[in-house]
């Protein structure tokens, strides 16, 4: 094939369909035939209910009105993650959104931090989180930097209905010329000279033809895997969680502007509160708890009561060997799978579909466009993949064979790097676009027990008086300015409260 790309054929519907067919036709709708295929009669898995920052960027490019979009999914905000449990028992800490402190001339905040440590400081990593104060506060505004000072200010994210967010995104998208085509799909035809999908059938007799389709059909992966046959790299041996139940229960006493994470003995728990319902679920490995066990788990430690009953998924953790073959792009459960821990499978929708746009082939076969589409898809797949597993592999947890065996397992040698040059240097260095910052990195590095042995002599440029005097403004501007914020309640009350 190498005739001009219009026809687009999106294969299913839910989160991915919807993300794809409104960046699609908002950027190329121009140009494009765009058709999705759906079933009302099948259901989606649902890839969570929080987000990361970057979610900002994406409903921007559509010209989405933020409160609308709260407003529609029963939306709150999101500042950060808490992780209680991971390092060892009884611990806590959280991977705040935002910066720590400011950086000091040429050196990491950090590392002025450690250097004052040295000096007796006995302050906390997270008194130099705006994002922090304000989260464990319940306080929320939008506020791009803090009044009178050169400090950002609140950098958020979102939990909202993945269910309502598709729902949302569709209006706009069938709006804008996108057609939906009701039905379920039987099977794909392929070209038997080149290879490709030429179109889809469905039950009712009725083909969908395409020059380009777009697989989002879930865990199924009925066109990537099914019809193409690519395969599967399996990671289960870094991320041996096979499974989650997950229940809607109704909110507790707070509304948190911060997801939950909280580890049991073989996994662990989300909480998500949402505006109308709160999400929970146990991610787990079936090697070390049953699924009735895990259930019980869960069950037991919900904040509010139950609205239906828990329901378990089966999943395997990895990514396709090739996201685009073909003439076809898998973008979301069928491209992969990185269980929730850290909020990436949104995130890893949208990275697919903007990178899809940015690369669109304007000819059928464009062969380089494909290759570096797959090499970027796989090295964020790659790097979200070893920041999973360095919650899960730097732990002291000696209660449960589950914690033992992740502790003790090998992990990939880019991790196995990265971790080294923190316990010897406190140098941390973000690999090319890779999605996590070296402030993500430090706090979960450091929240889960890794110390360093040694930071950067240009910390020692600040010290004495001058670095204590230094460190106290900073804690007390973060301090006052979080304690002056509105109610997290009171931000949803006024400006996006859903059903109003």
């Amino acid at each position: 094939m190498n005739t001009p790309v219009r026809k687009v054929v999106i294969v299913g519907g839910g989160t991915a369909g919807w993300m794809s067919a409104a960046l699609l036709v908002k950027m190329l709708g121009h140009r494009l035939d765009i058709t999705l295929v759906e079933s009302d009669d099948i259901g989606t898995v649902g890839v969570g209910e929080a987000t990361i920052p970057p979610i900002q960027v994406f409903n921007k490019a559509l010209g989405i009105d933020e409160d609308a979009f709260l407003k529609a999914t029963g939306g709150t905000i999101k500042l950060g993650i808490e992780f209680e449990n991971w390092g060892a028992e009884g611990d806590r800490y959280m991977h705040a959104f935002g910066p720590i402190g400011r950086q000091v001339g040429m050196s990491a905040f950090h590392h002025v931090w450690l250097q004052a440590r040295g000096e007796g400081d006995t302050s906390d990593l997270w008194d130099y989180s705006f994002n922090h104060h304000a989260a464990k506060a319940d306080r929320f505004t939008r506020l791009p930097q803090i009044p009178s000072t050169p400090l950002e200010g609140l950098v958020y994210a979102f939990h909202f209905d993945a269910g309502l967010y598709a729902r949302f995104l569709r209006a706009g998208a069938e709006g804008a010329g996108v057609k939906r085509v009701e039905g379920i799909i039987t099977h794909a035809n392929v070209d038997g000279a080149s290879g490709n999908i030429t179109s889809v059938s469905l039950k009712s007799g009725e083909s969908v033809e395409g020059d380009l389709f777009i697989d989002c059909s879930g865990f199924r992966a009925l066109l990537i895997g099914e019809t193409l046959g690519i395969g599967y790299e399996d990671w289960t041996h870094w991320l041996p969680c096979d499974r989650a139940v997950a229940v809607p229960a109704e909110n507790g006493a707070r509304m948190r502007p911060y997801t939950q994470s909280i580890a049991h003995k073989a996994g662990w728990q989300w909480r998500i509160p949402l505006q109308h319902r709160a999400g929970n679920g146990h991610v787990f490995c079936s090697d070390y708890i049953s699924d009735d066990e895990a259930t019980g788990v869960l069950m037991a430690n919900l904040e509010g009561k139950a609205l239906a009953d828990p329901r378990v998924i089966k999943f395997k953790t990895g990514r396709r060997n090739s996201f685009w073959e073909k003439n076809c792009v898998a973008i979301g459960l069928s491209s992969g799978f990185m269980e929730p821990l850290e909020s990436t499978s949104i995130h890893l929708i949208q990275t697919g579909i903007v990178r899809l746009v940015q690369m669109f082939p304007t000819m059928g076969e464009e062969p380089s466009l494909r290759a570096e589409y797959n090499r970027q898809l796989a090295f964020e797949y790659e790097r979200i993949r070893d920041f999973i597993i360095l919650h899960y592999h730097a732990n002291t947890r000696t209660d449960s064979d589950f914690w033992r065996a992740c502790a003790n397992m090998n992990v990939p040698e880019s991790l196995k790097a990265r971790i080294q040059l923190f316990e010897e240097s406190a140098l941390i260095f973000r690999d090319g676009n890779e999605l996590f910052a070296e402030v993500a990195w430090l706090q979960v590095m450091w929240g889960q027990g890794i110390r360093p042995r040694a930071h950067s002599p240009l910390a020692s440029n600040l010290t004495g008086d001058r670095l204590k005097g230094y460190l106290r403004d900073l804690r007390t501007i973060m301090e006052s300015h979080a304690s002056k914020l509105p109610a997290h309640t009171d931000f949803i009350r006024t400006h996006c409260a859903a059903g109003q």
